[in-house]
């Protein structure tokens, strides 16, 4: 068998944006027919929510669009540095978080920020936080997801088409 293209989505807590990655990119990949080479996990920073299920208005607003949030949170762990091809972060504090506990320096190299990846909403360099806003916030959160992860798989397909 193929070795499988890891992809981990990293936010603060796991239980809003990084489900949510999580959740969009599994819905692409499997639309796609691409479940056999890409492989999709998502945690946090901070540990407290640990084995909670996504914040009930993400998985709320991501069932709207046909999503299921059901991922449990969890913590990253030094495990995950070796076991991922690539590390998407949410925003800068969870970038420089992520890349100060990688083992090692070539680690770090593997951490990536979502935002780069949006192609329609360029106008922040953040997936924002939408724990403390309203309905529009989760709306913004998943439009913004939606546009970064049609990128990133296009970008994980080419990596897996050209063997790198």
């Amino acid at each position: 068998m193929e070795k499988r293209y890891k992809v981990l989505f990293v936010c603060l807590g796991n239980i809003c944006r990084s489900p949510a990655a999580d959740g969009i990119m599994h819905h692409l990949v499997a639309e796609q027919g691409l479940s056999s080479l890409i492989e999709i996990d998502s945690c946090g920073t901070y540990g407290g929510h640990r084995g909670e299920l996504p914040d009930s208005r993400m998985r709320q607003a991501g069932a709207k669009r046909g999503y299921n949030f059901n991922h449990p949170s969890r913590q990253i762990c030094e495990d995950d540095y070796y076991d991922f091809d690539l590390i998407v972060v949410m925003d800068d504090m969870n970038y420089e978080k992520v890349c100060h506990r990688a083992p090692e320096r070539k680690y770090a190299d593997k951490v990536v920020r979502m935002a780069s990846y949006c192609r329609h909403h360029t106008d922040r360099t953040y997936i924002p936080d939408p724990y403390y806003e309203g309905r529009e916030g989760f709306e913004l959160v998943l439009n913004m997801l939606e546009d970064g992860c049609q990128e990133l798989l296009e970008v994980i397909k080419n990596k897996i088409n050209s063997g790198s």
